[in-house]
């Protein structure tokens, strides 16, 4: 009965790492792809549980959230760097910057 208690409270973040990839990688920069090692500790979780690994499942939940924090650190920053972009420059400027980056 503890092993059941044990592993129904290990989460595997996965629904916040692929967000958090998607959202860094379109608000930030290419950079943003970090999160990927997110998504691959976050999908090891399930299947250490399956093979009984209640640490190993700990260890990559724990690096999954570490991850997914710093995929969200850099969506948050590639949110603010474009709000203040668009700030001082202006929508022309914005738009003629986002034609460039095609």
């Amino acid at each position: 009965m503890n092993t059941v208690n044990s592993t129904s409270s290990i989460p595997n973040h996965l629904a916040w790492s692929i967000i958090a990839t998607v959202l860094a990688t379109c608000l930030c920069c290419p950079l943003g792809l970090i999160g990927i090692v997110a998504i691959v500790f976050s999908s090891k979780v399930n299947s250490l549980l399956a093979q009984g690994d209640i640490d190993g499942a700990r260890r990559a939940s724990n690096n999954a959230k570490i991850w997914c924090w710093v995929a969200t650190g850099l969506a948050i920053l590639g949110l603010i760097i474009n709000a203040i972009y668009f700030a001082t420059v202006g929508s022309a400027g914005y738009m003629e910057m986002l034609q460039q980056y095609q």
